[in-house]
């Protein structure tokens, strides 16, 4: 599966967050290791849900950019 993920600058840290995956978040540094940390957090997650017995949520969310000029 697929999950959108939003990735933004907050500050001089940059923050990561999957839509489809309450409390999946991520903060670090740089864009670069945000991106690896929720790469990580993502299967960690979903491993929890499938011990848990729950199933995976199916993505949903999408990225749209909308251009407002």
């Amino acid at each position: 599966m697929k999950y959108t993920v939003v990735v933004h600058p907050a500050g001089e840290s940059w923050n990561a967050y999957v839509p489809d995956l309450d409390g999946v978040v991520a903060t670090a540094a740089t864009r670069e290791r945000v991106i690896e940390l929720i790469s990580e957090a993502i299967p960690f997650h979903l491993s929890q849900l499938s011990e848990s017995g729950e199933a995976a949520p199916q993505p949903r969310a999408e990225a749209v950019i909308v251009d407002c000029a």
